[in-house]
């Protein structure tokens, strides 16, 4: 039995039919399409048929704009790699990718922003097309259902543990880029929100989906493995803690800490890639005399 978001000593068995978190008699708004929340209930969103979120939240008009604007910004980076004749990996100094992409010796040299920056990257139109597709699927789903500034959070914190991954487990002067790591981070959080939810078919849906990425991000070479299980870590975590929270779990100011806790993720990634770093080294070739 769950307890109630607003009163965590009340359990209850209904949820709000828009956000899912579970509400208590004393906070049920009866509407046309089931009880709502007291913040949902003075929501006023058209909901576009034929189109469902399985319990994650109704897909509204307006509904996805974080997610419209991540895809516009990875394009325009795209976009930009092409402006400067670099639309795919490149190791020639002036290339984009080269300047912004994920590189363990440049972070450690204190070129930081890399570990945001390679987010934005993609190595080629196949590999932008295949990220923003899931970026697309996956917003519409998750964006609506728990809010945009939560599904931010958990775009930001997955792209930072996959740079965390990316770097733990990549060699020093090796280049990664690509939201790879943020998008398997949407899958993991997806996939536990729907679970917590009762969402089982959308659940299902996405584990079956996880599995065969994560199959071939083992199967095919030059994937960035590390990448994909961090952001994958750092997506499940975000899932638990949006879950606990509207369980209940973090009492009367639960969303506030929830907020807080994934920053604390999204910071302990950020540390992470950084430690896991190395200086590069310069070998020096001494000659007899």
């Amino acid at each position: 039995m769950a307890y109630c978001y607003r009163h965590p000593n009340v359990e209850t068995g209904v949820s709000c039919s828009n956000c899912g978190r579970p509400i208590c008699p004393d906070c049920m708004t009866p509407t046309p399409v089931g009880m709502r929340c007291p913040e949902c209930s003075k929501e006023k969103t058209r909901v576009v048929r034929g189109v469902s979120s399985g319990g994650l939240g109704s897909i509204a008009a307006g509904g996805m704009p974080a997610t419209i604007v991540l895809i516009a910004i990875n394009v325009a980076f795209f976009l930009a790699e092409i402006a400067t004749g670099t639309g795919g990996l490149s190791s020639d100094s002036g290339s984009l990718i080269n300047d912004l992409g994920l590189q363990g010796a440049a972070v450690n040299n204190g070129e930081y922003y890399r570990i945001v920056s390679s987010g934005f990257m993609h190595a080629g139109l196949l590999h932008l097309g295949f990220n923003m597709f899931a970026l697309y699927f996956l917003g519409q789903v998750l964006e609506p259902g728990v809010g945009t500034p939560r599904f931010l959070l958990i775009y930001a914190t997955s792209l930072l543990a996959g740079s965390f991954g990316a770097l733990l487990l990549s060699g020093n002067f090796e280049v990664t880029v690509g939201a790879s790591g943020a998008i398997f981070g949407l899958f993991g959080a997806t996939f536990i929100i729907a679970g917590w939810r009762g969402a089982s078919e959308i659940a299902r849906g996405i584990g079956m989906v996880l599995v065969i990425n994560l199959f071939l991000t083992f199967a095919i070479g030059g994937i960035s493995i590390g990448g994909h299980l961090g952001g994958l870590v750092g997506g499940l975590i975000c899932g638990v803690i949006v879950g606990a929270g509207e369980r209940g779990y973090f009492g009367k100011n639960g969303r506030g800490l929830e907020y807080v806790l994934i920053v604390v993720i999204a910071v302990i990634s950020v540390a992470g890639a950084i430690a896991v770093t190395e200086p590069a080294t310069v070998q020096v070739i001494q000659f007899p005399g």
